[in-house]
C-alpha cells in the first residue's frame, strides 16, 4: 500500500451532492405511497416512469438528477483528488454511470409491461417506440458502470491506502451488485421475481452512493489529506 500524502479532499459539496444521488436514486420507494398499482414482485422499476403512468415526473425526475448529481460527483473528484489509475478509471464509471441515468430518464419505455396485455403484446412483437428499446441499453449501463465504478474506487482505496470506509466496505457491496446483476438475468429469463431482484439492485447502487459519500466526507475530516504539488508532480513522474 502507498498511501503518500492520500487522495486530496473534495470540497464539502461534493460529498453532500454524492449522499443527495443516492436519495433521489431511491425515489422507488415511493410507489406504495402513490400507489401506481404496478406488480412490486415482477415488474420492472422502469416502468414506475413509462411514458403512460401518472407519476411518471417523479421517478424519471429521481433518475435524471441522480444522473445530474454523480457526473457532477465525478466532475468535482477527477478534479479536486489526485490521479491514480484505479480511482481515475473509478471515478470516470461513475460519470458514466451518470450519463446513464439520464439516458434513462431521456429515454422512458412507452408503457407498463407487467400491467397492460396490451403493452407486453407490443413489446414482444418489436411494436414499439425508439425510446422503449433503447432503454434496455441505458439500464445495462447504469448497472454495469454503477458496479465497475465502485469496485475500483474500492480497490483504488485498497491500493493506495485512502478511504477507509470504501476500503472496508466497498468490495463486498460491489460484489453483492455483480451478483444481484446475475441474479437479475435469471429472473428474465424464467420471468420470475423480476421486481424484487432489480429492486434489491438499485437500493444495493444506493448504497453504493452513499458509501461514496461517507468516504468523501470522512477525507474531508480527516485530512491534512490535500494533495499538494509535490504529490501531483510525484504521481506525474509515476504515469
Amino acid at each position: 500500500m502507498d498511501a503518500d500524502d492520500g487522495p486530496g479532499a473534495v470540497p464539502a459539496p461534493v460529498a453532500v451532492l454524492a449522499a443527495a444521488a443516492a436519495i433521489t436514486y431511491a425515489t422507488f420507494l415511493l410507489e406504495g405511497l402513490l400507489g401506481p398499482d404496478l406488480d412490486v414482485f415482477n415488474g420492472y422499476v422502469s416502468e414506475l416512469s413509462a411514458a403512460d403512468q401518472p407519476y411518471r415526473a417523479v421517478f424519471g425526475g429521481g433518475d435524471l438528477l441522480t444522473g445530474v448529481l454523480a457526473i457532477i460527483v465525478a466532475a468535482g473528484a477527477l478534479r479536486a483528488l489526485r490521479r491514480r489509475p484505479l480511482a481515475t478509471a473509478g471515478w470516470t464509471l461513475l460519470g458514466l454511470f451518470g450519463v446513464c441515468a439520464v439516458g434513462d430518464a431521456s429515454f422512458p419505455l412507452d408503457c407498463a409491461p407487467s400491467r397492460a396485455t396490451w403493452c407486453a403484446l407490443r413489446e414482444r412483437s418489436a411494436h414499439v417506440s425508439f425510446s422503449h428499446e433503447f432503454h434496455a441499453v441505458t439500464s445495462s449501463g447504469v448497472v454495469i458502470c454503477g458496479v465497475a465504478a465502485l469496485l475500483l474506487l474500492s480497490l483504488a482505496a485498497r491500493r493506495y491506502g485512502w478511504w477507509p470506509a470504501l476500503a472496508r466496505w466497498g468490495l463486498p457491496l460491489a460484489l453483492a451488485e455483480a451478483v444481484l446483476a446475475a441474479a437479475m438475468m435469471a429472473a428474465m429469463f424464467t420471468g420470475q421475481w423480476l421486481g424484487a431482484v432489480q429492486r434489491t439492485q438499485v437500493g444495493a447502487l444506493c448504497l453504493g452512493l452513499l458509501l461514496i459519500a461517507w468516504a468523501l466526507r470522512a477525507d474531508r475530516r480527516g485530512a491534512p489529506h490535500a494533495a499538494g504539488p509535490a504529490a501531483m508532480a510525484r504521481d506525474k513522474a509515476r504515469a
